[in-house]
């Protein structure tokens, strides 16, 4: 193990052990994505089938290119291996959140009030569940969206499926 990464695990105040894989590997991972002028979308861990899948998706103004992902990929495969935060073996991913990206930290909501937002609540509200407005506000893990139809609707954000931005045209790409 790389003796930085070894002071940082046992001596850095902080310990991993204690925190769950994403978050480890995200705390792993964040100093070399700040250093590429890179910022951390999400990070997922999941199994598919018989394969385990680490999942970053990294965002930057302007755009993430696929030198991007390739870059962020090389620079992290060593350190990750290095403090070998998940055990079993496993794919690791690098992309963008691409279009209609999923808002899930404080932050995302907080930087895309005033965009179009698509959601789905857990339970149906006055029998439907799937919403699209305008993101009002956020506050204390409250959403607020105005809608076409339905005028302005709040949900907290445990009674949602997803909050995705709607910012998908097809007349984009042609």
């Amino acid at each position: 193990m790389d003796e930085n990464v070894r002071s940082f695990l046992l001596l850095g105040g902080i310990s991993l052990a204690k925190q769950n894989t994403v978050q480890r590997v995200e705390e792993i991972i964040k100093p070399f994505a700040e250093e590429l002028g890179l910022d951390i979308w999400d990070v997922t861990f999941k199994k598919e089938g018989t394969d385990w899948y680490l999942r970053v998706f990294i965002d930057k103004e302007g755009g993430v290119s696929i030198d991007d992902c390739v870059d962020l990929t090389h620079a992290v495969s060593k350190p990750l291996d290095d403090a070998d935060p998940i055990k079993q073996s496993y794919l690791l991913e690098v992309s963008s959140p691409g279009v209609e990206r999923e808002l899930k930290r404080d932050e995302h909501f907080e930087k895309y009030i005033g965009s179009p937002v698509m959601l789905r609540t857990i339970r149906p509200v006055d029998g439907v569940r799937d919403f699209k407005g305008i993101l009002k506000e956020y506050e204390n893990k409250k959403i607020t969206v105005e809608t076409e139809s339905e005028g302005e609707l709040s949900f907290e954000k445990k009674e949602l499926n997803f909050v995705k931005l709607d910012d998908f045209d097809i007349k984009d790409f042609v």
